[in-house]
């Protein structure tokens, strides 16, 4: 008889080597660094975001954008080099993961769904996925390297939605450090150093 609960922690387990998958685009930058359950952490929120801005399932965009990148804990991450001299075979390591977990079916019709792209929600979680990216790169381009700027022009292309790019674009115009300093009180910069 199969044991659901070791399953469920074998699975647990493995999600956990997310933490320790590195996004190997960065490498090739030459600046910042990202493992995928960070990636996959801010795609979530990001998925949530637009789609609930587009009048769209955010629950659904959130959990297909939580799980885009689970079977990477197998596969590794692809980066777009290394994808035109690797291929992997994607859905048969996410189906292997999920093996006796109690939500293969769900997950894997996310996936195809992501995949297809037969949904709005799988586009805007496409758009999140490069979304992403862009945060990181302009905040890459904000400390000095000049090179992120060519892979911003790429990922702009990848945007899918209107959307995204409209969050995208803002996204350009706006300095990563900005929310720092953006309290209720402006003054809290000068008066509070431990003195009211």
């Amino acid at each position: 008889m199969k044991d659901k609960y070791k399953a469920m922690v074998d699975f647990l387990f493995e999600v956990g080597m997310l933490k320790k998958t590195p996004r190997t685009g960065y490498q090739f930058l030459g600046t910042g660094k990202e493992n995928v359950a960070e990636h996959s952490f801010r795609t979530a929120i990001i998925a949530f975001v637009l789609a609930k801005n587009s009048g769209k399932d955010a629950y659904k965009a959130a959990l297909m954008a939580l799980f885009h990148d689970l079977h990477e804990a197998r596969c590794g991450d692809f980066n777009y080099v290394y994808r035109i001299y690797n291929k992997s075979d994607e859905r048969q390591a996410l189906k292997d993961s999920l093996q006796d977990t109690g939500i293969e079916e769900e997950v894997l019709d996310f996936y195809q769904e992501l995949e297809e792209v037969k949904s709005v929600e799988a586009a805007l979680v496409q758009d999140a996925d490069q979304l992403d990216l862009i945060l990181n790169l302009k905040e890459q381009l904000d400390l000095g390297n000049k090179y992120a700027a060519k892979w911003l022009d790429c990922a702009l292309k990848r945007l899918r939605t209107e959307e995204g790019k409209k969050l995208a674009q803002k996204i350009l115009q706006t300095d990563h450090t900005d929310w720092w300093f953006k309290t209720p009180d402006p003054s809290w910069w000068t008066k509070k150093n431990g003195q009211d």
